[in-house]
């Protein structure tokens, strides 16, 4: 197998080679489709208002469709999606999903009803289950091992770029034409991008490994037993963990905050989309991109150092939930918001490239898809859905202030995130 060494033969560290542009390219059309990916997953919420007083929805109802709709098969196809994309041809299994969640998206501007939303949104999920374990994988192979968090926080920073542009343009759209525009023309032009992606070059799988028995390989995992392997590792369990509850967080300053905002504080959408948008692009781009480099300063000097740097995110995040649910000052609540926005995207890069360097290059598209399943399970599929029933318990509808008591989830879910990854890091460094 061919690898980023002068002699192939060598098990040396990885000499640090110029990267080639079109691995850079391919970088940045796969961040853009990321873009797109969460555009047109986040988009729905900046939308709740209109939609709940159109259809007359209740909080729990807005989770199903926000949330669990979207996670039925996101989740559930993540493992055998995963798995696929460790025997098939990537960017073919990446423009199909793209193209699909794409025209779903676009068509649930024409849904009439709850239950049409929901199947929209069901699609969506199925959709977009294929890009993360295909995409990232692709990735491990277009650059060095050593650079894998770096790589994976710039792809992710499509997370931020595509919230905000949910947040800025779906506002807006709603606020001049209606909220079904803003599904129009924010979903249906992701289809001529799923033909660029079917130009991609891809290279041999594993191409960039430094040693392919690494980790979960090195233990004598195969295709057929990977999944048990996986299963069974304590690190990738407490590592799962750690982000599972970590998201239950990040997902809630999307999802729940703008709603909040415009309930309780009395902000337009426009407002909303503008803050919400401003903070995701600027604090959570930078939070994201910068906190893969920052992970991987922390990987050379321990093998758990990335989970022991995500540990300490998730740990200042905690106050600053607090901070932004008990202050009861609007300006004070805007500035956590932005702190909040970069520290809690932070883990993305750093959470995937840890998957990466464990399970080996025959496994990563399994080893992303039992990630991802763990992770958007609880964090987007049960953490949204029992904030929304406490809403309702809280009777936001009469007292929309009440909502600042069931987000009191968020803190409590960052600190048992820091504790899982300090555990998970601590198991890291014994395998040195």
């Amino acid at each position: 197998m061919a690898t980023l060494m002068l002699d192939h033969t060598d098990t040396s560290p990885e000499v640090h080679e110029k990267i080639p542009p079109y691995s850079w390219y391919v970088l940045a059309l796969l961040c853009v489709v990321y873009l797109m990916n969460f555009l047109d997953r986040t988009l729905i919420y900046i939308l709740f208002p209109p939609i709940k007083k159109e259809m007359v929805l209740s909080d729990l109802q807005l989770a199903l469709l926000g949330t669990t709709s979207f996670v039925i098969f996101y989740t559930a196809l993540g493992i055998p999606f995963g798995r696929l994309a460790d025997k098939v041809v990537r960017k073919r299994m990446i423009a199909v999903g793209l193209a699909v969640w794409s025209v779903f998206s676009g068509l649930t501007g024409f849904a009439t009803d709850f239950w049409t939303i929901f199947a929209c949104r069901v699609m969506v999920g199925v959709g977009e289950a294929t890009l993360g374990p295909a995409a990232m994988s692709l990735l491990s192979d277009f650059f060095p091992k050593r650079m894998r968090a770096t790589v994976q926080s710039i792809y992710s920073a499509g997370i931020p770029l595509g919230a905000a542009a949910a947040f800025f343009l779906g506002g807006s759209i709603a606020e001049v034409l209606s909220w079904r525009w803003a599904f129009y023309l924010l979903g249906f032009p992701g289809v001529l991008l799923a033909l660029m992606v079917l130009f991609i070059k891809e290279p041999p799988r594993g191409v960039a490994e430094v040693s392919p028995n690494d980790a979960v390989s090195k233990a004598g995992a195969t295709q057929n037993s990977g999944l048990s392997v996986l299963v069974g590792n304590r690190t990738l369990l407490l590592h799962h963990i750690g982000y599972a509850f970590f998201a239950v967080a990040t997902n809630s300053l999307s999802i729940w905050v703008p709603t909040l905002l415009s309930r309780a504080h009395g902000m337009s959408l426009v407002a909303v989309g503008m803050m919400a948008g401003m903070s995701t692009l600027v604090a959570g781009g930078l939070g994201t991109a910068f906190g893969g480099y920052v992970a991987d300063w922390f990987k050379e000097r321990s093998k758990g150092g990335r989970m022991k740097f995500t540990a300490l995110a998730a740990a200042l995040c905690a106050p600053l939930w607090l901070t932004f649910l008990l202050s009861g000052n609007i300006t004070v609540m805007i500035a956590c918001y932005v702190l909040l926005s970069g520290f809690g995207l932070i883990w993305l890069g750093p959470g995937a490239a840890d998957v990466h360097d464990i399970v080996g290059p025959n496994l990563r598209g399994l080893g992303v898809g039992v990630y991802f399943f763990s992770v958007n399970i609880i964090g987007y599929g049960l953490g949204p859905l029992i904030i929304g029933k406490l809403n309702d318990m809280l009777g936001v509808s009469a007292t929309p202030w009440n909502m600042h008591y069931g987000l009191l989830i968020c803190p409590v879910a960052c600190a048992i995130s820091a504790m899982f990854l300090f555990m998970g890091s601590r198991s890291l460094d014994k395998k040195e």
